[in-house]
C-alpha cells in the first residue's frame, strides 16, 4: 500500500502539485493500522492509500487539506475508544498519533525580464531552492553567460511566450521588464492565470496606472488585488541588489504561509493607495 502512496508523492512532485503526506507515527493497543502507514491527500480531494479508515481517517483527510492552506505540519492523536470510533465501528481500544506533513516540491521562478534586478535575484533564488527561468525579449540580457544556473531561458516575444506557456501550481512569477508596455503585457497575460505568487516591480505610480488600465479592460478588481506590487518587502533597499534581497525575502515569506500567496486587501495593485505601514513594500523603478 505504501509503495502506491510513494508513487502518488512522486508523481506530484514532477508535477509541481502540492500534497499533505500523512503517516501513522505512534499507536499503543489495538489499532487498524500498524506504524508507517500512509495516505496522500491532494487539494482536489483524491485520497491514495490509508490509516485504516473511519471516522478518524476522516478528520485526518480534513487536517490534511487544511495544511495544504497553511503549509505547516502537524501532530495529531487519536483516541479510538472515544466518539469518533463509535461512529466508524472500529471499536479497537487503542491510541493513535499521525503527522501531516504538506509536500511541495522545488518552487519554479520565472523573472519576465532579464535586466539588473532580474541578474541578481536569479543569483540569489537559486542558492535557496528556486528554479530559475528567464524570459526577455533581447538576446544580450537573456543569455547563459549572465543566468548560468537558469532551468531555462526564453529569448521571445514577452506577451506571445506567457501566452502559450503552461504554468505549474507552485509557480513564482515577478515582473521586471523596462517599461510600462511590456509590463502591461504581462499582467495581462499572468493576472487570470492561477500562480502561487504573482509580482510587479515598479513605483506606486506606475503599479496604478496600470491597475486602471486593465480594469478598463475588464479585469476584475480581486484578480488584480491578487498581485504583490510593488513587489519585495519594505527593507529600505536601494541597489538593484537589495532590491533582489527584498523581492527574495517575500518570496519566502509567502513559501512558508508568513505572508498570503495573494496580495490581501491591503497589499493588492488595487489598494496602493492605502497600503497599512506593516505591509508597505518597496516602491522601486523599473528594472531597465
Amino acid at each position: 500500500m505504501n509503495e502506491e502512496v510513494f508513487h502518488a508523492v512522486g508523481e506530484a512532485l514532477q508535477r509541481g502539485e502540492p500534497a499533505a503526506l500523512v503517516t501513522i507515527i505512534r499507536t499503543q493497543g489495538s489499532t487498524p493500522q500498524r506504524v508507517g502507514a500512509k495516505m496522500v491527500v491532494f487539494a482536489d480531494g483524491r485520497l491514495v492509500g490509508t490509516i485504516g479508515g473511519g471516522c478518524y481517517e476522516n478528520d485526518a483527510f480534513w487536517k490534511a487539506r487544511q495544511s495544504l492552506r497553511t503549509r505547516k505540519p502537524e501532530v495529531v492523536r487519536y483516541e479510538l475508544t472515544d466518539d469518533i470510533a463509535e461512529e466508524s465501528g472500529l471499536i479497537c481500544g487503542g491510541q493513535m498519533e499521525v503527522y501531516i506533513e504538506p509536500i511541495e516540491a522545488a518552487p519554479h521562478l520565472y523573472l519576465v525580464g532579464a535586466g539588473h534586478v532580474a541578474y541578481h535575484l536569479a543569483r540569489v533564488a537559486g542558492t535557496v531552492g528556486f528554479h530559475v527561468h528567464v524570459l526577455d525579449d533581447r538576446e544580450k540580457f537573456a543569455s547563459a553567460d549572465r543566468f548560468p544556473n537558469a532551468v531555462e531561458i526564453a529569448i521571445d516575444s514577452i506577451p506571445a511566450w506567457l501566452e502559450r506557456t503552461t504554468f505549474p501550481a507552485n509557480a513564482y512569477v515577478v515582473i521586471l521588464t523596462r517599461g510600462h508596455r511590456y509590463d502591461l503585457d504581462a499582467l495581462r497575460a499572468l493576472v487570470p492565470r492561477e500562480l502561487r505568487y504573482l509580482g510587479l516591480i515598479g513605483s506606486r505610480a506606475k503599479v496604478a496606472r496600470l491597475h486602471d488600465a486593465l480594469k478598463e479592460e475588464g479585469l476584475s478588481t480581486e484578480r488584480l488585488q491578487a498581485v504583490h506590487a510593488p513587489v519585495g518587502l519594505d527593507i529600505g533597499a536601494v541597489t538593484p541588489q537589495e532590491i533582489a534581497v527584498s523581492i527574495l525575502a517575500e518570496l519566502i515569506a509567502v513559501k512558508y504561509g508568513k505572508l498570503p500567496a495573494a496580495a490581501d486587501a491591503g497589499g493588492g495593485v488595487g489598494a496602493l493607495q492605502w497600503t497599512p505601514p506593516a505591509r508597505q513594500r518597496q516602491t522601486v523603478p523599473a528594472d531597465e
